[in-house]
């Protein structure tokens, strides 16, 4: 309900399914930005199964220069990500479908 009412931007309920998916004694790996508080995640779940949570934030800045490299010699194609071009005038529009989920929408490239 705070996700769809704006009053909070994580998405608990990816912790909690990874929590819930886990094995016993497995690990879960959180990367990326959380910054809020989170509200009903199954901690004493996790700690009778024995989980092990390992977080950070993506080094992106390390990987990128590698990964540049890769694209550029043609090793790796990421182009199958994008799902929409569109110009930087209509990037409120294509915003808000990539926030409600429509038309597919997973990532826009936009070019002023």
């Amino acid at each position: 309900m705070k996700v769809a009412t704006y009053l909070g931007t994580d998405r608990p309920h990816v912790l909690r399914q990874a929590i819930h998916c886990c094995r016993n004694f497995g690990v879960v790996s959180i990367v990326g930005v959380y910054g809020g508080l989170l509200d009903k995640i199954p901690m004493g779940s996790a700690i009778n199964r024995g989980l092990t949570f390992r977080m950070a934030q993506t080094p992106v800045q390390h990987y990128l220069p590698k990964l540049m490299a890769r694209i550029e010699t043609g090793e790796i194609d990421p182009s199958f990500v994008i799902t929409h071009r569109a110009r930087l005038e209509d990037g409120p529009e294509l915003y808000r479908k990539f926030r409600d989920k429509e038309d597919g929408c997973i990532k826009v490239v936009m070019k002023p």
